[in-house]
């Protein structure tokens, strides 16, 4: 007796109980003593703080793809995980649950402020790790890092010591950087984001000293004024000319500063002349050094006035520029205010606008290491797909700027320097010293500050595998195979990652490719926010369609350079295929007794049409997945499923599963053809294979399973059966647009000079007759009257529809319908020409409505198309 299937499947019943026996199994681990070719990737670490989100999802599922294919494929994988210590992020965490505990991390010092970051890691860190395995991502768990772990602290010392000895590694005093008056750091170029705000140009009057002349100075940000220390003027411009080298007295400071010249400024530009205040803007502080100027910085850390702003000292620094106003326009020194949208940076972690700052800190000279890294690209030693970003990362790295690793944040890898106190020397080695190396003393202290988050990450490659030391591990799966991730950490992550692991790896690249992936939008490709409230959450996309439904939605729509516009009705769609692979399994389960697929001898001709296209589909998802064209694979995959074996193949062959002597070699190749497309689809769908697998094979896991290439070749028999079913095809296509119910035998003819079809049909005549539910099927040399007919590249059939059809009927019918769609017509078109409806309307109404009038217009059609039709036929 034959084991019975429910209809439909719960994912829910089964994914995790699967992903635990994956895991007790050790299916993930990987062997570094294995003589099997490697293939490895290591995990774009998310946030210790993080929790899952549909960057994420895209992101892992990806990876996940290439692991498991190149596993089926008989690779020793290794997918490296872990997690960043996010210096800021997790600060701003710990000190947030201080505060509502009324402490302040001041209060506990830093021992004890790092204790508690390090418990909080325990107890609440890291949850991302768990919902990356709902995801069923096959990560070495063994293997997981963190990048304050042990290890990978002594690879960041290492690097550090090793630059700082080679020069490369310097510390800058009274250099301008970036600050977050909310976080207390400074932040790399990369850290600050620029977004748009609406702000004003404030013109504003600067008297010269000994005339009646006031320069009319624009400027963005009027509290900065306070710092100024010259004004400048191009050398050319006649209406400056003559001031040059004298001097201004500066509004409400009542301090003189020079007049300047410099081809710098634009004299087409606003007033053609510059307030210049080095210890507040990029620009000024390079003018600023070009001639000599002071440099004034009048802000504290918090970005408010300090003592050198007199009148205005501990003023937030918004505040002051309203008072400033007030006090230039009282005055008689404040001209307009013009409203203006610019960029203003932002810091990337709390949102707060930055302010450009003096302050002592630590840099790399990165330009040698990104000149090697250039070069690994223009040679192929590291290939970036889609290559369209090639132009975007050399314009960068050709452009870098030395990079600020310091942060004046305690969460992190403390910079390994120590000041003497005594001589002023700076000791860096790799052990902690305990005397000055230059005068002896032991008075000694370290650095308060820590590195960039991004120092430690970008040395991820080869530190999680055991650098410095030369590990059994480096030696097998460095260098990792391909690197996939977000094309907005091109810079933040992986040009830092090229860079070291070619500096530090002696010229061998950290990764072969790097994948860059697009963004993941709503359906109307905007931009997913909280704010907006258009977030889609994967874990509520899991726990309502399934792991496998969604996973296989990001695959399907993850094309190359392209943003994915995600719709929930899109994963719907696909747990209803999800749906049909289970129902085709559940068909072929219920008839199944064993029977194997010996030879390829004595098949039938749907049989070797189907292994063709089994064979073709994974010709085609294996070169798609080895491209990163993930939507091809998916694709793929689909449409050999769904179209091919689901809608031809399982219905041909079920008048034989109902013939005790067909009956065998019927469910032989189905269930051949199963098992093998459970493994093309693994990769995308892991649990749903691996649950139907085991009842289809009775094997252990699909996971051990391996990828086969189809060595056998049946594509004339492929090209037969599809003009078999496409005649099929053509014939169902009539019943349709004629009502002809499918119970219905009909009588068909076939209209072709080609004798290889006309073999195929008398050949495979009786296929047909019954797939197509026919009476007769003849070949004809002519036309045939009062028939509806359809043509395809090979051939014409004719159907005969008198007596089938009530032609008059069916034309007043189609009629009414056509009276009722002219007048949505009008109704939807008149709207869409209406300038008012136009402008006051939302976009998406809009939208919608075209969508609907579009879909009407086309409807339209096919009705009077078919009309016309019926009437000749009469």
């Amino acid at each position: 007796m034959q084991k019975e299937y429910p209809t439909r499947i719960d994912p829910a019943e089964f994914e995790s109980s699967i992903y635990k026996e994956w895991e007790e199994r050790k299916y993930f681990h990987a062997d570094e003593t294995s003589d099997k070719p490697p293939y490895s990737i290591v995990i774009p670490p998310p946030n210790v703080t993080g929790s899952l989100h549909m960057g994420h999802a895209l992101n892992n599922t990806l990876q996940d793809i290439m692991i498991r294919f190149h596993k089926l494929n008989g690779y020793e994988t290794m997918w490296m995980p872990g997690m960043d210590h996010a210096g800021i992020a997790t600060q701003n965490v710990v000190e947030r649950l201080l505060a509502s505990e009324g402490k302040s991390r001041h209060e506990l010092g830093r021992e004890e402020f790092i204790e508690r970051v390090w418990e909080w890691k325990e107890e609440s860190g890291g949850k991302i790790i768990n919902q990356l395995k709902r995801l069923g991502c096959s990560c070495d768990w063994d293997r997981e890092r963190f990048t304050m772990d042990e290890g990978l602290s002594k690879a960041v010392r290492k690097v550090f010591v090793t630059l700082y000895k080679e020069g490369l590694i310097y510390r800058s005093k009274n250099y301008l950087v970036n600050w977050c008056p909310r976080c207390h750091t400074a932040l790399s170029d990369l850290e600050v984001e620029h977004e748009e705000i609406d702000g004003a140009f404030y013109h504003l009057l600067y008297p010269v000293k000994g005339t009646d002349f006031k320069f009319e100075i624009a400027t963005t940000r009027p509290e900065t004024m306070l710092g100024d220390t010259a004004v400048a003027v191009h050398p050319d411009d006649d209406r400056y000319k003559h001031l040059i080298g004298k001097t201004v007295i500066l509004p409400l400071m009542n301090r003189e500063i020079p007049v300047i010249a410099d081809e710098y400024v634009d004299m087409e530009l606003g007033t053609g002349c510059l307030k210049v205040t080095p210890a507040h803007d990029p620009n000024d502080f390079l003018l600023g050094a070009k001639h000599n100027l002071d440099s004034i910085s009048v802000m504290d850390d918090d970005g408010k006035i300090n003592a050198e702003g007199k009148g205005f000292e501990g003023m937030d620094r918004f505040d002051a520029r309203k008072k400033i106003i007030e006090l230039l326009d009282s005055v008689g020194l404040f001209v307009k205010k013009v409203d203006h949208k610019h960029q203003v940076g932002h810091c990337y972690r709390c949102k707060t606008i930055i302010e450009p700052k003096l302050s002592d800190q630590w840099f790399i000279k990165i330009k040698p290491m990104a000149d090697e890294a250039v070069k690994a690209v223009e040679t192929g030693q590291i290939k970036i797909l889609p290559e369209t970003w090639h132009k975007t990362y050399y314009n960068w790295m050709n452009e870098i700027r030395d990079w600020c690793i310091s942060r004046q944040i305690w969460w992190g890898h403390r910079i390994p320097a120590w000041y003497c106190d005594d001589c002023g020397e700076i000791v860096v080695e790799m052990e902690d010293p305990t005397e000055c190396t230059k005068c002896g003393s032991k008075n000694l202290r370290q650095e308060t500050d820590v590195l960039d988050t991004w120092f430690s990450s970008g040395l991820w490659p080869f530190s999680t595998q055991g650098w410095p030391e030369e590990t059994e591990t480096l030696k097998k799966f460095y260098p990792t195979s391909c690197l996939i991730t977000g094309f907005d950490i091109l810079f933040f992550w992986v040009a830092r990652m090229m860079m070291f692991g070619l500096k530090f790896r002696d010229g061998v690249e950290p990764f072969k490719e790097v994948y860059l992936h697009a963004l993941i939008r709503d359906k109307d490709g905007h931009k997913m926010s909280k704010s907006k409230g258009n977030v889609i959450d994967p874990l509520t996309m899991i726990d309502k369609y399934g792991a496998d439904a969604f996973r296989f939605t990001l695959a399907a729509f993850a094309a190359q350079g392209r943003d994915i516009k995600l719709d929930e009705a899109r994963i719907d769609g696909y747990r209803n295929f999800v749906n049909k692979i289970w129902n085709a399994s559940r068909f072929i389960l219920s008839g199944y007794n064993g029977q194997k697929l010996e030879s390829f001898n004595n098949l039938e001709i749907e049989d070797k049409w189907i292994l063709q296209n089994l064979k073709e589909a994974e010709q085609k998802i294996s070169k798609a997945t080895r491209n990163y064209d993930f939507n091809e694979a998916a694709g793929s995959i689909y449409q050999f499923f769904w179209h091919k074996f689901c809608d031809w193949y399982i219905e041909l062959i079920k008048p034989r599963i109902y013939d005790d002597e067909r009956k065998e070699k019927a469910l032989a190749v189905a269930s051949y053809v199963l098992e093998k497309s459970l493994i093309l689809l693994h990769p995308f769908m892991p649990f749903l294979t691996e649950y139907i697998y085991r009842l289809v094979t009775e094997k252990e896991s699909i996971m051990l399973a391996e990828w086969e290439t189809f060595e056998y070749d049946f594509a004339n028999d492929r090209a037969e059966m599809d003009d078999a079913i496409e005649l099929i095809s053509l014939i169902r296509n009539i019943r349709g647009e004629y009502n002809i119910a499918p119970s219905k035998e009909l009588n068909a003819f076939v209209k072709t000079e080609k004798t290889d079809v006309k073999d195929t049909f008398a050949k495979n005549k009786a296929l047909i007759l019954n797939i197509a539910r026919l009476e007769k099927l003849e070949l004809t040399d002519n036309n045939v009257d009062k028939s509806a007919s359809n043509i395809s590249n090979n051939f014409e059939v004719f159907v005969p529809l008198e007596g089938l059809v009530d032609f008059e009927a069916e034309i007043q019918k189609l009629k009414k319908e056509l009276k009722k769609l002219e007048k949505d017509h009008n109704i939807f078109g008149g709207k869409l020409k209406n300038e008012k409806y136009l402008a006051n309307a939302k976009p998406e109404i809009i939208e919608k409505d075209k969508a609907k009038f579009t879909e009407i217009d086309e409807k339209l059609k096919k009705v009077n198309e078919t009309i016309e039709r019926l009437s000749r036929l009469c």
